[in-house]
Order: structure tokens, then C-alpha cells, then sequence
């Protein structure tokens, strides 16, 4: 009984130690209702079946002396000054105080805690204790009782303490006087006993002991190359989307500064001409930096998304957060030398030629109306010739300067299009680097894994074996103990 059904002999001990009458009903403390409400529907399942204070009885302490009080105490927290002076007041009453820390399975340090409220409740010890002796705490969880209820899973019902509080609390209030109730108890824990042990010899019979870790090691055996294919699958198939989302990027920025260069010269004036390279050199830079911030965040999200493919390998290994700078200071993109000067060809002098010939004319048909003046007739010629000169002089600055912005903008067009080459080299490294990086990492971690695997299977193995060989003797075991219980 002790070793299948601990809580049944807690409970059979607890009643059979109870000579007394019942003392009366069991007054539930606590500051969390939802758990001191869980907790009474659990308790109230059990048999021997414990009467509860109703919430008209009970307070902030018991309205009334009760014979037994449950103080429920949090798992997440330490008691506080309300609860000691509750426990005052009920050791002033002479009440027999259980006490529970309700909830543990939601808390890892629920041991540190329980630890704590035991030393904080030993000067006010219940009945039965001696004066500095450890307050006996019991860690219960309602829920963890409603899942192994659902399951039909009767250790995780051990687990959750509600058999080891019903036994206390039947001891504490005298409950097992009744001789139907400790037949029918004795029965119900017999029973109970006794199925756990049929449960058992069916699991050994049947190979169920070992189903799991034949599970695992097949899912283990499954993946024989540590997960190397598919992680380097993925890094390849993320490094040419980046590659190519990246060099897209890069195009149309150059392309969108190629248009605004063209729309800027067509509105610049001629003598800015000469500082126009420095302007369009600092577009490029600005156009890099942010090419180079592109860059960076696509690596990232790249390591971040291997980083969570390979962290199973490498549970010590935190992410690093930020990528190493993937581009050069040495390697930024110039838009080259500046364009060289203009050489005149035939096109100028033909133009000169035009020119003047237009001026000329256009001087003489604006200095006919003059020759019907006579006192005129020797300012014909000069200021023919004047105005032809004016005019000539005008077309010809004006096609220099038509020919100058289209200079200008093949240099821009010719220079954009290194920069671009330049850009897409900037990618292109990083990008490599960055895979190169990764593919160490995947492998790195799947070797780790490998070896991790080949580890664990060998456990697996071994736990095998020991079990084939173990079960003969748990076999005998079982049907000893299950002989004994049919003889009881």
C-alpha cells in the first residue's frame, strides 16, 4: 500500500488513528478565493467526505471558533502580515490548523517559498507540533488533481497533493470514527490499489514501459544527419531571396537618382555646372548608407531566422543581436572623376556659322523699315551688322549651353551606372560573407547535434535493455503485491 498508494495509507492511517468523535466542520483561509474554491470542490470528491464552513461562517478569519481551519497559502509569494495574524487568532481559538500551499505548479521557486513560510509560521505552531519543530506544509494543486482526474493518470493525482491534505484533514477533524465510512474507505483504497497494480502488469505485459523510448529513439534515428540538410536548404534558398530583394533595392534607388539628376540639370544654371559632381557624389552616399542599412537588417533577419533552426543544438548559445559590419570603409562607391571639358566639333563651328548667318539676316529685315529715311541710310549697315552679331552671339551661347547639360548628363548617366555596378558588388560581398558565417554556424551545430543524437540513443539503448531485463522481477513484484492485496 505504502509503495502504490501512498495517499490510500496516509488515509487509512489517518482514520484509524481517529478515535475521537468528529469535532465539526473545516474552515478554508485564504487570499486567493479562486484557489481556496478549487480547492474545496477537490476536497469535497473525497471520502470520507469533510464538511467546509460555509463563506456566511468564514471572513477574514472565522467568524466563529472552528475546530479545524485549512490556511491556504500562495506559491508565489511569501505570507504576509494578514495571514500571521489570521494564524494568531486561530491558535488563540485552540483550532487545529493544516496548512496548504495551493498552486505549486505554476511556480518554480515554490520550494524557496514553502521554505520561507515554514520559518515565518514556527512560532505559531498547531497542536501536535513541538515548539520549534518545522510547520509541516503541503503543496497541493487543483489543477494538476482536475487533469490527472481527466486522464485517468493516478500519479500525476498523487502529485498533486489533494490525497495527502484529505488524509490531514481527516486526522485533524476526526472524521474516520465512523465504521461504514473506514469499511467502505478500506474498500475504495483497496480497489484502488489494486488497479494500479493491474494497470502496471498490463504496461509490462504489453512493452507499454518501453513504448516511449522506443518513440524517441526512432525519432532520434530518423534525422540521422543532425538536421544539416534542411538548415542549409533554408540558408540557401534565404541568401539568394536576400541577394536578389537587395540588388532589386539597390537598382531602384539608382534609378530614382537618375531621374532627379536629370530633372536638376535641366533647371540648373550654368555656372553651378562645375559643383554639380560634389552634389551627386553626396546623393551616392547617402544612397550607400542606406543601402548599407538595408543590407544589415536582411542579414539580421537571415541570422535570426538560422539562429532559431540551429538553437536546439546549441541551448547554451544566446543570439547575438547584431551582425558584424558586413561593408568596407574602403569600398564605398564614387561616382568617379570629374567630366572632362567639353571638345568643340563640327557641330560648333557649324553652329557660329548658322548663327551669324540668322543674325545677319534678322539684322537686315529689322533695319528695312530705316531705308526710307534718307538721313538713315549710312546707319544701315552698322546697325545691321550690330544686330546680326547680337544674335549670332545669343544662338551660339545658347547651344553651348544645350550642349553642356546633355555632357553633363551622359557623365551622370555613365557615373550612376558605375555606382550601380559598385552597389551591387557591395551586395553581392556581404551577402557572401554573411553566408559563409552561417554555413559554419549550421554546421557547427549540426555536428553538435549529431553527437547529441548518437549520445542519447546510446541511452536509449541502454535504458532498453535494462528494462527487458527488469521486467521478469517487476512482473513477479506486481503479481506478489497483487496477491497480497486479494489475501488482505
Amino acid at each position: 500500500m505504502t509503495r502504490w498508494n501512498p495517499h490510500g495509507m496516509a488515509l487509512l492511517l489517518a482514520m484509524r488513528g481517529s478515535t475521537e468523535p468528529k469535532t465539526g466542520a473545516v474552515a478554508l483561509v485564504g487570499d486567493d478565493d479562486v484557489q481556496v474554491a478549487l480547492l474545496r470542490a477537490e476536497l469535497a470528491r473525497c471520502a470520507p467526505r469533510v464538511e467546509f464552513l460555509t463563506g456566511d461562517e468564514v471572513g477574514a478569519g472565522p467568524r466563529r471558533p472552528a475546530a479545524v481551519a485549512c490556511v491556504v497559502l500562495e506559491s508565489g509569494t511569501p505570507i504576509g502580515r494578514e495571514i500571521l495574524a489570521v494564524v494568531r487568532a486561530l491558535r488563540a481559538e485552540g483550532t487545529r490548523i493544516v496548512f496548504a500551499l495551493a498552486g505549486f505548479h505554476a511556480h518554480r521557486e515554490w520550494r524557496e517559498i514553502r521554505d520561507r513560510n515554514a520559518e515565518l509560521l514556527s512560532g505559531h505552531v498547531p497542536d501536535g507540533y513541538i515548539a520549534g519543530e518545522r510547520v509541516e506544509i503541503l503543496p497541493v494543486s487543483a489543477r494538476m488533481a482536475v487533469v490527472a482526474r481527466a486522464n485517468g493518470n493516478a500519479a500525476l493525482g498523487d502529485r498533486s497533493g489533494i490525497g495527502l491534505l484529505h488524509a490531514r484533514l481527516v486526522a485533524a477533524v476526526g472524521a474516520g470514527a465512523v465504521r461504514d465510512q473506514t469499511a467502505m474507505v478500506r474498500e475504495r483504497v483497496l480497489g484502488e490499489t489494486r488497479a494500479r497494480i493491474q494497470q502496471e502488469l498490463d504496461r509490462l505485459r504489453t512493452g507499454g514501459d518501453v513504448a516511449v523510448l522506443r518513440a524517441e529513439r526512432a525519432t532520434l534515428l530518423a534525422v540521422n544527419d543532425g538536421g544539416r540538410g534542411t538548415a542549409m536548404s533554408m540558408l540557401r534558398n534565404r541568401t539568394h531571396l536576400a541577394r536578389v530583394d537587395l540588388l532589386h533595392d539597390a537598382g531602384v534607388r539608382i534609378r530614382a537618382l537618375n531621374a532627379a539628376a536629370r530633372t536638376e540639370i535641366e533647371r540648373l544654371p550654368r555656372t553651378a555646372h562645375a559643383g554639380y559632381p560634389q552634389g551627386l557624389q553626396v546623393s551616392v552616399e547617402k544612397i550607400t548608407h542606406e543601402t548599407d542599412r538595408s543590407i544589415q537588417a536582411r542579414l539580421l533577419e537571415l541570422e535570426e531566422l538560422i539562429e532559431k533552426t540551429v538553437r536546439p543544438a546549441e541551448p547554451a548559445v544566446e543570439p547575438s543581436g547584431a551582425l558584424p559590419a558586413p561593408i568596407r570603409g574602403d569600398r564605398r562607391p564614387r561616382v568617379g572623376p570629374d567630366p572632362e571639358p567639353r571638345c568643340r566639333g563640327v557641330e560648333d563651328h557649324l553652329t557660329i556659322a548658322l548663327g551669324a548667318s540668322a543674325g545677319f539676316g534678322l539684322g537686315r529685315l529689322l533695319v528695312i523699315p530705316l531705308a526710307w529715311w534718307a538721313a538713315a541710310e549710312y546707319a544701315i549697315v552698322p546697325v545691321g551688322l550690330l544686330l546680326g552679331v547680337a544674335v549670332a552671339g545669343w544662338v551660339v551661347r545658347a547651344r553651348k549651353q544645350l550642349a553642356e547639360r546633355a555632357h553633363l548628363r551622359q557623365w551622370v548617366a555613365d557615373a550612376l551606372v558605375n555606382v550601380k555596378a559598385q552597389l551591387e558588388q557591395r551586395v553581392a560581398t556581404a551577402v557572401v560573407e554573411a553566408e559563409e558565417r552561417l554555413t559554419e554556424q549550421v554546421l557547427r551545430a549540426s555536428t553538435a547535434r549529431m553527437v547529441e543524437t548518437d549520445r542519447r540513443v546510446g541511452e536509449l539503448e541502454a535504458q532498453l535493455r535494462h528494462a527487458a531485463q527488469r521486467r521478469p522481477a517487476l512482473l513477479t513484484a506486481c503479481e506478489r503485491d497483487l496477491n497480497a492485496l486479494d489475501f488482505a
